[in-house]
């Protein structure tokens, strides 16, 4: 059977299987958290519990951002099949061991942290050497439509964690790892049986003071993203925090004395040189901001439906984290309809056109999102998620392939790893700036607001001016773990001083979405400029990327060839999906 089917084919099979199990992993947990919580007998909510919290959910995708430079520079020295083999059993290993936890409070809260910061460890050496290996095996004019399968699963695999959390996790929470073991056990002999390393290799040795000095400045950053979150000193966020500002200011103190290193040593493992192509700068630049503009929006997205819209048309709170998965479907659609149409195209008549052109749309998107109210008709709002996934499709695999197509064939690890860490890194900026603005939104008018309903449904004035004035951060993580947040913030009807009919209405479907569309809204529309701002700047970096450009393996660089007539391309583009003989 293998002899009949072309390698290539082969090594997509197992590339995007390998990207489909990290990508359903990164997002699995977002619905099935407060299962997992209750689990373990822990309150994520509960002071001093909200690191556990922001750990468990962004540490898989903190792991991926630091190392997967690092293990796709080794992967060129040493083997790229070698390092996907790997990354698909120690990926598999701590999934099982995430299955097994039987500790309960803060220790079975660390060792999830501890366990899923191992199965990034796997997932980075998959992500870091999959764009590596498929570029390997497709000759130039076929690698768009190979690497826009690989991106569909990428972006379907987050949307099929969603909602496989959502129903896995009320079953059993421990589902949510034990789905992951069968697919790594196959996966892993799958890949040692089938894939070989056609690749150039590198021989060098390992950079390792590079590498410590770009693993520690950005985990300096990252982590000052990660508790700047958290309110501090009677601050609404921590940005303020001594520990924040070391952190922050630091790693890129350390990162600065990373780039200095590199551009000495004989074997750097930032290959600094490759940024002189205008092809492969702009394609980074690019995708850091594409990264910027749209990783938080998930996370916003939810919250609006989650927080808001949802209870407002009937479904309670603790229903709420499995129905924003199912209704944001429509992203995935978009991009599954327009990823590979892109692809194949983008083999025909490159990059530029059809990356400008995603990100240009996004913007538009975001700028229609903003002019959308709180209390939208699903129709105009599923149509908009799902314009938004087809423009995350035209620029997602256009502009991987023109970074890839111009790397050299020995270095395509480095520079795959270097688009992904651009990529991921800006991802948790992202979710630090949305969260940031939308909570500053919420500790400008939540606070009033929020007293003045309680005190009118019979609280004491005092109690309703503290419970008011608390962190407006907690509301929002409250409502993304699909926990009643007015619940959450006054406890039992004893313990709020109010009448049960009283107690009823506050912690009912209609009170918070209520109370807190005006001043969420306030917070949203500034992130949603802001998104739309980054978006339109990334379209014109896009358009300075230049004519596409190929690496030989000589080293050369060429153009690409003249592209052939639109009407050819686009009927044809449906024969990439065909296996051939």
């Amino acid at each position: 059977m293998s002899e009949r089917i072309p390698y290539k084919w082969i090594a997509l099979s197992n590339t995007t299987l390998g990207i489909l199990m990290a990508t359903i992993n990164s997002s699995i947990l977002m619905i099935a958290l407060p299962d997992i919580f209750r689990g373990i007998s822990l309150d994520p909510l509960a002071p001093g519990n909200t690191p556990y919290f922001l750990w468990i959910l962004m540490g898989f995708l903190l792991v991926t951002s630091v190392l997967v430079v690092s293990l796709g520079r080794i992967g060129d020295i040493y083997g790229r099949v070698r390092m996907f083999n790997l990354g698909f059993a120690v990926f598999t290993a701590f999934s099982i061991l995430l299955s097994i936890t039987w500790l309960h409070g803060t220790h079975g809260a660390l060792w999830i942290v501890v366990m899923r910061l191992g199965q990034g460890l796997g997932g980075a050496c998959v992500l870091a050497n999959a764009s590596a290996i498929v570029t390997d095996a497709f000759p130039e004019n076929e690698r768009g439509l190979a690497l826009s399968i690989n991106g569909v699963a990428a972006i379907s695999g987050s949307f099929i964690g969603l909602i496989l959390g959502g129903l896995l996790a009320p079953v059993a929470w421990r589902l949510v790892f034990i789905v992951s073991v069968p697919l790594g056990l196959f996966g892993t002999l799958w890949s040692l049986l089938k894939l070989r390393d056609n690749g150039a290799r590198t021989p060098a040795k390992i950079d390792w003071i590079g590498n410590l000095l770009f693993a520690t400045g950005l985990v300096g950053v990252l982590l000052a993203i990660v508790y700047g979150l958290e309110p501090y000193g009677g601050h609404t966020m921590g940005w303020t925090k001594p520990m924040v500002l070391a952190c922050g200011f630091g790693g890129l103190a350390i990162l600065g004395v990373f780039l200095a290193v590199e551009s000495r040593v004989k074997d750097p493992m930032f290959r600094l040189h490759l940024f002189r192509s205008r092809t492969f700068t702009m394609g980074n630049v690019t995708g850091l901001l594409a990264g910027l503009s749209r990783g938080g929006l998930m996370f916003t997205l939810i919250i609006w439906l989650q927080g808001i819209w949802l209870p407002q048309h009937g479904y309670s709170f603790s229903e709420t984290p499995l129905w924003a998965g199912i209704y944001m479907i429509p992203l995935t659609i978009g991009f599954l309809v327009s990823g590979p149409v892109a692809g194949r195209l983008t083999d025909r008549f490159g990059a530029r056109p059809f990356a400008t052109a995603g990100m240009a749309l996004s913007g538009v998107c975001f700028l229609l999102f903003d002019f959308m109210p709180m209390n939208f008709s699903y129709v105009w709002f599923g149509a908009l998620l799902l314009v938004m996934g087809l423009s995350l499709g035209l620029f997602f695999a256009p502009n991987i392939a023109s970074v890839m197509n111009s790397l050299p064939p020995g270095q395509r690890g480095a520079g795959a790893g270097m688009l992904q860490t651009f990529q991921n890194s800006a991802q948790v900026l992202s979710i630090g700036v949305f969260f940031t603005v939308i909570t500053l939104g919420l500790a400008a008018r939540l606070p009033s607001t929020l007293q003045h309903g309680l005190v009118a449904q019979g609280m004491p004035a005092g109690q309703a001016h503290t419970i008011a004035h608390l962190p407006p951060i907690g509301t929002l993580f409250a409502a993304f773990l699909g926990y009643n947040p007015i619940q959450h913030l006054i406890g039992s009807p004893a313990a709020a001083h109010v009448s049960v009919a009283h107690y009823h209405f506050l912690t009912g479907r209609s009170f918070f979405p209520h109370l807190i569309t005006g001043p969420f809204g306030h917070g949203l529309r500034l992130a949603f400029l802001m998104a739309a701002a980054v978006s339109f700047v990334g379209a014109v970096c896009s358009a300075l990327r230049g004519a596409d450009t190929v690496e030989t393996a000589q080293g050369g660089r060429a153009r690409r060839a003249r592209p052939e007539p639109v009407e050819s391309a686009l009927a044809e583009v449906g024969a990439g999906f065909a296996i051939e003989d």
